[in-house]
This record gives C-alpha cells, sequence and structure tokens, in this order.
C-alpha cells in the first residue's frame, strides 16, 4: 500500500514534447489500434463524485458495466454516490484515494471528473497502470499536460475518451455530417457563445479544513496553498493555480464542435480580449470574453457572458457561416438550417444526453470501436483554450504554427504558461 500523502511511483515516460501533434500528424489516429479482445463486462471506478455523480448514474445504465468503486476527497459524496448507485442495484466500494485503485485488478477503467488540475496527472498514472480512461473536459490543465496525456495513452495503449460529451450525440453528429455534405456550401467562419448568470465568488477567509475533506490529498499535484471558505468544490475554476476560468470550463464544449465542424486542426493567429468586470472579489479569470482563433481560411469566436445572460439576444450555441447559408445548433444538440434569406429550410430537435458517449467509451474498451473522443483529438480543441488564456494573460496575439500548434517565438512568460509547477514529490506522476 502506498502511503496516501506520497505520490504514486511509476516508471517516467519518454518526455514528448510535440506529442499532441505527433499523434495526429497524418490525421485523426486510430482510436483502437492494437485493441485486444475484452470480456462483456466492463469495470469501472468513478473518481471525483460532483460531477461524477452524472458519470454513477450513466455507468448504471450501460448494459455489462459493473461499477466496482466511487472515489472522492469529500466523504460525505462518496456516501451520496453509494446512494445513487443502490438505487441502481449496484453496491460500489467507497475509497478516499484513488491511488488505490491503480493497482486494483477488479477495475478494468476509471471515470475522471476531479477538478481541471488533476486531469492530466490522473489519466497519466492510470495508463501506466493498464486502466482505461474517461476524463472530463478540458483534459488538462495547461498545454504541456495535453502532449504528455497523449503520448501515455499512446505508451500504454488505452483507451482514453474526453468528456466532451456531444461528440456523441447524433443530432450534433448529424449536424457535422449536414456541413460535410455541403449543406451551406463552404463554410466561412463559425461563432460560439455561453451566456450565463453567475454570482460573485466573494472573498475568501482563512478557516480550519473541514472534517469532511481531505484538502492534502485534493490539492495533489499542485503546490500547496492555504485553505479558504470560498474555494472547494467549485470557485476554484476561477483561480489561475487550479483552473483554466470559462474559456476551459464551458467554451471547451462549442469551440470543439466549432473546430470539428469546420474539418480544422490548429489555429495561425489567436486574440483573447475581455476582464473581471462584475464583481470585485477573488474571481482571477474574466467574467466577459471575446477569443477570436484566425485559421487562415476560416475563423472561430467564441463570445461569453458569464454574469450577464443577455436572454434578449436569444444566441444559438454555435452557429456555421457558408456561403450557401447559416446552420445553428441549440445548447439542448438539435439543429436549424437556414438560407441566405434567413429563411428556416430545416429544423431537427435533440435532447441532449451524457449516456451515448459513455456507452460510446465501454464499446470501444469492449469490442474495439473507435472512440469519438479520443484523447488526442480532444485536446486539439483543449489546446485552443491554452492558448486562449495564454493570449489573454499576456495581453498579446498570438501567433502560432499551424503544423505543430505551438506558440511562434514565445516570450519568457508564454514559455512559463506553457506548463505548470508541481508540487514537490509529484513531478515524476504529473509529467509521466
Amino acid at each position: 500500500m502506498h502511503s496516501p500523502e506520497t505520490p504514486y511511483s511509476r516508471r517516467q515516460f519518454v518526455r514528448t514534447t510535440g506529442a499532441l501533434a505527433a499523434a495526429l500528424a497524418a490525421g485523426k489516429p486510430p482510436a483502437v489500434a492494437g485493441a485486444e479482445p475484452a470480456s462483456s463486462r466492463v469495470r469501472v471506478a468513478v473518481i471525483g463524485l460532483g460531477r461524477g455523480l452524472d458519470h454513477v448514474k450513466s455507468f448504471l445504465q450501460v448494459p455489462n458495466v459493473e461499477l466496482v468503486a466511487v472515489c472522492d476527497v469529500d466523504s460525505r459524496r462518496i456516501a451520496a454516490a453509494q446512494e445513487t448507485a443502490a438505487k441502481g442495484a449496484a453496491s460500489p466500494r467507497g475509497v478516499a484515494d484513488f491511488r488505490r485503485l491503480l493497482d486494483d485488478r477488479e477495475v478494468d477503467a476509471v471515470s475522471i471528473a476531479m477538478p481541471n488540475f488533476w486531469h492530466a496527472p490522473a489519466t497519466i498514472m492510470a495508463c501506466a497502470a493498464g486502466k482505461h480512461v474517461y476524463v472530463e473536459k478540458p483534459g488538462s490543465h495547461n498545454a504541456d499536460e495535453a502532449g504528455r496525456m497523449v503520448a501515455a495513452a499512446r505508451r500504454h495503449d488505452r483507451r482514453v475518451q474526453m468528456g466532451n460529451q456531444r461528440r456523441s450525440q447524433p443530432e450534433v453528429r448529424e449536424a457535422v455530417g449536414r456541413l460535410r455534405e455541403g449543406v451551406i456550401g463552404p463554410v466561412r467562419f463559425a461563432r460560439c457563445w455561453y451566456d450565463a448568470s453567475r454570482g460573485t465568488i466573494g472573498k475568501g477567509q482563512p478557516v480550519p479544513v473541514p472534517d469532511w475533506l481531505n484538502y492534502d490529498r485534493w490539492q495533489g499535484p499542485v503546490p500547496a496553498r492555504p485553505y479558504v471558505d470560498n474555494l472547494v468544490h467549485y470557485q476554484w475554476h476561477w483561480r489561475w493555480h487550479w483552473g483554466g476560468g470559462e474559456l476551459a470550463n464551458n467554451g471547451i464544449h462549442a469551440l470543439d464542435i466549432a473546430r470539428w465542424g469546420l474539418d480544422a486542426r490548429h489555429p495561425v493567429r489567436v486574440t483573447v480580449t475581455g476582464g473581471r468586470y462584475h464583481f470585485d472579489d477573488d474571481q482571477e479569470t474574466p467574467d466577459t470574453t471575446l477569443a477570436a482563433f484566425d485559421l487562415g481560411t476560416a475563423g472561430v469566436t467564441w463570445d461569453a457572458s458569464s454574469c450577464l445572460p443577455r436572454k434578449e439576444e436569444k444566441h444559438p450555441f454555435v452557429a456555421f457561416y457558408g456561403d450557401g447559408g447559416v446552420l445553428a445548433l441549440d445548447s439542448g444538440a438539435g439543429y436549424r438550417v437556414f438560407d441566405l434569406a434567413g429563411k428556416e429550410v430545416q429544423s431537427v430537435q435533440g435532447r441532449f444526453s451524457d449516456l451515448p458517449h459513455f456507452t460510446n467509451f465501454v464499446e470501444a474498451i469492449r469490442s474495439g470501436v473507435p472512440l469519438n473522443s479520443e484523447i488526442a483529438e480532444g485536446q486539439l480543441s483543449t489546446l485552443w483554450c491554452h492558448l486562449g488564456n495564454i493570449a489573454y494573460r499576456t495581453g498579446t496575439s498570438l501567433s502560432v504554427d499551424r503544423e505543430s500548434g505551438r506558440i511562434v517565438h514565445p516570450t519568457r512568460e508564454m514559455k512559463r504558461l506553457w506548463t505548470r509547477e508541481y508540487r514537490a514529490g509529484w513531478e515524476d506522476a504529473a509529467k509521466g
């Protein structure tokens, strides 16, 4: 048994700084290359039981899946997940430290819904331990991690699916197919929106760590900082030390569809403007953002208003603009097609569900079907978010290499933001 206070030790991988670009150099990788025959039953452990509670509910609906464990640093969440599982006739054991699952031969796959700063380290460690991985978006905290987790999936030949669920939504897949067929002609631009009504996160006060939380394990691979009362479980998103702001939190969903629909890889220029305009509090990331991605032959924007819902504007989720009209997707996964005169010529209703994406993950393990959001494909989209955050934080327009996705002539600050510092003792586990 490994000490819960020290990272799980694994043989260090070959360090591949260009892994993300190399994995896709010849196009979309074969997601199941070398896939071994699998038994019909797939045994899954869910880690991180906030968003992970939805993982539990979905896996309970996938045939021949056994939910063997649920894991969290918050003891209250473990109990709640076990109660939910019991309603589906499952009785997973509760685990407080996810590293206990890595050597467990009864676990075939882990489903990671931990905070962003855990996504890549936990995925890398799980792949090294022989587990298949479902990991929530954005999948990495920074651009360097994006390449490392792809390298880990390749090195250990594991199926790794990123949780951008619309990749498996039938209506969204149909919409992208229609774009490929030329329903609106050559596509020149995509616009994405995010509107919400988030309130202030306040100013955190140092308080004793609650008895239900293992804060040391929660921090895990990142340098330790004192506990404050407005951090756990959600507001870490808005502090750069732990999160990537709204761009990495919600922007990834829309930008992934935009990139997919345009059949694009890397932008050549990235510009982001905005700020924290609404409240004077601890939030470091912007609440109002306009990000622009120039692809050379097309473009994409993401327009976000986290604290003002702008209901009168009635934005779609993503809209594609072509020479022959517009295709607009709503957040519920349906889509509409308009001609150049603005007349609606087709409407397809959709009902959003997580279930198809989890089912696709399990079937990839069981029978070798291609993953709908294989980690290299997912991290191409996440890299757009990392580039956007670097552009915002440095106040510059980034020039990006079209082939590798790396910043052209990066400054010292850009290089610093490309990666991160890890907590002492966690470097090998976190970097691979």
